[in-house]
């Protein structure tokens, strides 16, 4: 059976409130809740059509009152916050993501009428480290557990809905990790990095990273709250992309800096709030960060419209990036190094 009442977290931002629209276009659907704790910016808003805001914090237990007074079916959660900066400080974002994911299992616990939850997770649980495997399977564990941040919030929510899946075995609970989002319409600390005109790096660094468009992550969370597709899935787009790639795909300008001072220069760029460069974004960019993707495709039956490559190119063109350094000028420092170099041979 389809789903008949979906209530979903995190309407005030863009994946949650973009799925909420995509459901509540669905005449299948009776009705589509969004819940946030703050209403959705006002294009966000009328975006979503039919479905209804409700304006409720999930750290308190009055959300079970919502989910049984609505009789809802099916609860999918995105409101899982990775930005300290956009969340009111790392406190605040470790009791909306931990705490109030534990009281959001514990409303749905208390529901009979729940037969199905989604979750939104990210493939930060498995962390990021010079002693990582070429490629992560849902089956394997991180080789050094995240010590805070996004990350470790992840790691611990996971936790907390196995456990519920054990208590509530007739639920059907599926957990979504996703790769980093990217594209034209997304607004995260790595869209933010690849803006600036100038790119800072590690010296010594060039990290795999493998991506995934946000129309991509919008239509797997489409799919998951409609059908049973139960278990834990790595969600990303084929294809890997160097960070120097990336960099010079985006036409900026990479400057790679020894680590001793990449602590101060990342404190100096989140300090004048251009990018939220946390402990955990730097260890990406350091180390980057591959999974394996053949549950999705052959399990959940899903195989993303854009490869990693694409959906940064995506994200350029959306962008309207232009190089900091045109072409011309990168060909006329090419000619004038090797004119240079043959005069002294």
């Amino acid at each position: 059976m389809g789903p008949s009442v979906i209530l979903v977290t995190g309407v005030s931002r863009f994946i949650g409130a973009h799925l909420a629209a995509r459901l509540a276009a669905d005449p299948s659907i009776d009705r589509v809740l969004g819940v946030d704790t703050v209403p959705p910016p006002r294009d966000l808003l009328r975006g979503m059509g039919r479905a209804e805001f409700v304006r409720a914090d999930i750290r308190n237990p009055l959300i079970a009152r919502v989910i049984t007074s609505a009789e809802v079916d099916t609860v999918v959660h995105t409101s899982l916050l990775s930005s300290p900066a956009a969340s009111g400080g790392r406190v605040a974002m470790k009791e909306m993501n931990v705490i109030g994911t534990m009281q959001l299992l514990a409303a749905c616990q208390r529901s009979p009428r729940v037969r199905r939850l989604v979750v939104k997770s990210t493939t930060a649980v498995y962390g990021s480290s010079p002693r990582d495997p070429a490629i992560f399977t849902e089956a394997m564990a991180p080789k050094a557990l995240p010590s805070g941040g996004w990350a470790k919030d992840a790691f611990e929510i996971e936790g907390y809905v196995r456990g519920f899946g054990r208590r509530r075995p007739d639920v059907s609970v599926t957990v979504l990790r996703f790769a980093n989002f990217i594209g034209p319409r997304v607004d995260t600390s790595l869209t933010r990095y690849f803006t600036l005109p100038v790119v800072p790096t590690v010296l010594g660094y060039d990290a795999r990273m493998q991506l995934l468009h946000s129309e991509d992550a919008l239509a797997v969370l489409e799919q998951a709250a409609r059908q049973d597709l139960p278990g834990v899935f790595n969600v990303g787009a084929p294809g890997v992309l160097l960070l120097s790639q990336a960099i010079r795909r985006a036409g900026r300008v990479q400057v790679s800096l020894p680590s001793l001072v990449v602590g101060p220069v990342s404190r100096l760029i989140r300090g004048a709030r251009l990018v939220d460069m946390t402990p955990e974004q730097m260890r990406f960019l350091n180390f980057g960060r591959v999974v394996d993707t053949d549950l999705l495709r052959d399990t959940f039956g899903f195989t993303p419209r854009w490869t990693t490559m694409q959906a940064f190119d995506d994200f350029v063109h959306g962008h309207n990036l232009r190089p900091v350094i045109s072409p011309a000028q990168v060909r006329a420092v090419e000619q004038g190094v090797m004119a240079t170099a043959r005069a002294l041979l």
